[in-house]
């Protein structure tokens, strides 16, 4: 496998001064040519930037905390690099700059597919006789049961977070009901 080029540098914008007369620090990523910049809500006097050493001069707490971000990022941005070329993951500046940004952010749910389908036969489940009959539940509750499987047999895994649910799985659970799973086909006469 092609080993990836990988760079990342610290630079500030002269051009665009704040009101405040400091210049903001940028991130600039580069894998294999290709880069993406940031900004990262850091602005220092620009007299006071080294870009030959990308730091700060001097020993004020206002340099000496930038200096520490940008060691603390560029060590970070290499572990991330790291990870992904160890896993044999394809490497793109825009993923290493969305996974660092992701870092400092505390982690979020994931939505599953199959809880999202619960989620919703639960609250059909709770609205039969005003909205729902209950063989209209049932039949969700199949659907749900049918998709897991196929999740199962198809990705080996219990769910799958919603932002890998795309056409091919659509595509694959049609077949897999058409093919695999007679009993559903209840479900595909329903439609």
């Amino acid at each position: 496998m092609k080993r990836n080029s990988f760079n990342v540098l610290f630079f500030i914008k002269k051009a665009k001064l704040l009101k405040n007369g400091e210049a903001s620090v940028c991130m600039r990523i580069t894998v294999n040519s290709a880069r993406v910049e940031t900004n990262i809500r850091k602005s220092i006097d620009p007299a006071s930037w080294n870009q030959a050493k990308e730091c700060a001069r001097g020993k004020s707490r206002k340099a000496c905390d930038l200096n520490a971000y940008i060691e603390n990022a560029k060590i970070k941005l290499h572990q991330i690099f790291n990870e992904l070329e160890e896993q044999q993951q394809p490497v793109t500046a825009r993923l290493l700059q969305e996974k660092f940004f992701r870092q400092d952010k505390e982690p979020e749910e994931v939505r599953t597919f199959i809880n999202t389908i619960q989620e919703h036969n639960d609250q059909c489940r709770a609205l039969v006789g005003k909205d729902y009959a209950l063989i209209t539940v049932r039949r969700y509750e199949s659907c749900k049961r049918y998709l897991a499987e196929l999740i199962k047999q198809k990705y080996g895994k219990e769910d799958l977070p919603l932002t890998e649910v795309n056409d091919e799985l659509v595509r694959a659970f049609e077949f897999y009901l058409k093919t695999e799973s007679p009993a559903s086909r209840t479900l595909l006469s329903v439609t």
